[in-house]
């Protein structure tokens, strides 16, 4: 029996780093320091696994899935790469050399949430720091259209709401918390302050809390369903902490504004610097999406919807991501990569995937596996694989291997590298 020691969580943006894993026999029998969902991803990895590779469901060696997976994306005029936020970064680099060499577009899932933040920082920049930096310093803590208690379990122990930090040495009880929410939802239960707003608010209450923060009168009794002297008096506290920070969901970037609200609340950000320390940080989802638009981004020069056809990258968020790509019935084969676009994509987008030969490399059983024409089985990364992934706040921590992979089952960067040498060989040969 064996106690590895620091592992890093391969499920979501907070990449905790303190998990202890116990393995006798090459299997996972114990963990510790793990949120209920990461407990199940290490305990129940073994479960609904892809046994072998296959085309067209028919059981295959892996080098015919290949050999099948590179004759279909080398013949396509117009393929998509997509997925790639539940993977890691060498993985998402073979993946953006494959789509510049086949001349298809390469998108991750940050076109499905975070995209419109990308879009704003683009514009105006970000005040941010690292979750340490949150831990040892922020007295005030916001989250705005998010809710960690569902999505990021450990944020508010390890991060931003419970731990006793070098600034903050009485860690809860130095730290006043805000939730901004178009629901109640836990967060309320674990907030000092809850503010309701109405849907599709966002802008409205961000803008007024910038016109308080400037000491200019708001003159609307409410806004967004806020009333004026919670805003006002909000505004103040804002001014008079050490340091605060908003924490910022798909709440912010899937309502009615999408980039705008982000660019606001970039701008409230700024007016408070004026008067005291504040950050901004996006609640990333999937464990390395931000990893997903940090490679993308330096080996393409843009975090997502790339575009290769004529030969460079190019960028244009709406025409080449994934969803946009879909529905127009634009692409005419797809490489999905750790995502699962069967099941999430809007109906007319899901609806041209299953018309057209998909390869998939997954560990499970999903709904894109079941419509997919090749199938290749992967080893799971932060569990059967190494390799790096970068924390919601850009941290890049390497994700360690606690257990071997079943024999024959590949990690998804050789299989995208073996892909990649038999399209280079088929069109060397053409």
């Amino acid at each position: 029996m064996t106690v590895i020691r620091d592992v890093v969580c391969p499920f979501c943006g907070c990449l905790c780093d303190d998990l202890e894993v116990t393995v006798e026999g090459n299997k996972i029998v114990k963990t510790r320091n793990t949120c209920a969902i990461s407990s199940a991803k290490y305990m129940h990895h073994e479960e609904n696994r892809i046994t072998a590779p296959s085309v067209d469901g028919r059981e295959v060696p892996l080098d015919e899935a290949v050999e099948a997976a590179a004759e279909i994306l080398a013949s396509a005029r117009r393929p998509l790469v997509y997925g790639l936020s539940s993977t890691e970064c060498g993985a998402i680099a073979k993946a953006v050399e494959l789509a510049e060499l086949v001349g298809g577009v390469v998108d991750n899932t940050a076109s499905v949430c975070h995209g419109p933040t990308i879009l704003a920082l683009q514009a105006v920049g970000e005040s941010k720091c690292t979750l340490g930096e949150v831990k040892n310093r922020a007295d005030l803590v916001i989250f705005w259209g998010c809710n960690p208690t569902e999505a990021h379990l450990r944020h508010l122990i390890r991060y931003s709401g419970m731990p006793k930090g070098l600034y903050t040495p009485e860690g809860r009880k130095g730290r006043y918390i805000v939730a901004v929410d178009v629901r109640e939802t836990r967060m309320k239960r674990l907030a000092d302050q809850f503010l309701k707003i109405e849907p599709n608010g966002d802008f409205e209450l961000l803008s007024a809390l910038r016109a308080a923060v400037r000491e200019v009168k708001v003159q609307a009794e409410t806004v967004a369903g806020v009333p004026r002297e919670q805003i006002e008096a909000l505004a103040e506290r804002m001014k008079r902490v050490k340091m605060g920070v908003i924490f910022f969901g798909l709440g912010l970037t899937q309502s009615d504004g999408r980039h705008m609200n982000i660019d606001a609340a970039v701008g409230l950000v700024a007016d408070l610097n004026h008067h005291t320390k504040f950050v901004l940080t996006p609640m990333r989802g999937h464990y390395n999406v931000a990893g997903a638009n940090t490679v993308t981004a330096w080996q393409t020069g843009y975090p997502y919807a790339v575009d290769f056809s004529r030969g460079y990258p190019r960028y244009n968020p709406g025409e080449y991501t994934a969803v946009d790509l879909l529905a127009r019935g634009e692409a005419d084969a797809a490489l999905i990569v750790a995502s699962d676009p069967a099941a999430h994509f809007p109906a007319d987008a899901a609806r041209h995937l299953a018309r057209i030969p998909v390869v998939t490399l997954d560990q499970k059983v999903n709904m894109t596996t079941m419509l997919s024409k090749v199938v290749i089985p992967v080893a799971t990364a932060g569990v059967e694989a190494e390799g790096t992934a970068y924390r919601m706040d850009g941290v890049p921590i390497r994700l360690r291997k606690v257990v071997e992979p079943s024999d024959g089952v590949l990690p998804d960067a050789e299989v995208l590298q073996m892909i990649i040498d038999r399209v280079r060989a088929l069109k060397e040969g053409a």
